[in-house]
């Protein structure tokens, strides 16, 4: 399967948050360099060295028992979501370009562990 969309890494980890301001703040204070969002935003996105580090906000009565997102930087996003259905799996959306630069979609493993196979957008 030469043309089959190939692994190429892992791009990001997305953790959850009550309160983005108190998040950024630890981030920051880290040395963690903000590349997108802030202490208002829903979602925001610090360097991690050659991957990033996301934090996104969560309602109130949201548990944060959710661990977060494994994200994986594929070849080809539409062939992988193609490859997940064909496979019998149920991914979340059909593949989205999102604000944030990428396209991707999200897919649960067996044990409710989300992942995302995304891919930069492009210019």
């Amino acid at each position: 399967m030469s043309d089959a969309p190939k692994i190429e890494g892992l791009s990001a980890v997305t953790l959850g948050t009550h309160d983005m301001a108190r998040s950024v703040a630890f981030y920051e204070a880290l040395g963690f360099e903000r590349i997108y969002g802030g202490p208002d935003a829903a979602f925001t996105s610090f360097a991690a060295g050659n991957g990033y580090l996301n934090i996104t906000a969560q309602p109130e009565d949201t548990k944060l028992n959710w661990w977060g997102r494994a994200i994986f930087y594929v070849s080809d996003v539409d062939a992988m979501f193609v490859r997940a259905v064909e496979a019998g799996l149920e991914p979340e959306t059909a593949p989205r370009d999102a604000e944030w630069g990428e396209r991707y979609f999200h897919l649960l493993d067996p044990d409710g562990h989300e992942l995302s196979f995304a891919r930069p957008i492009e210019k």
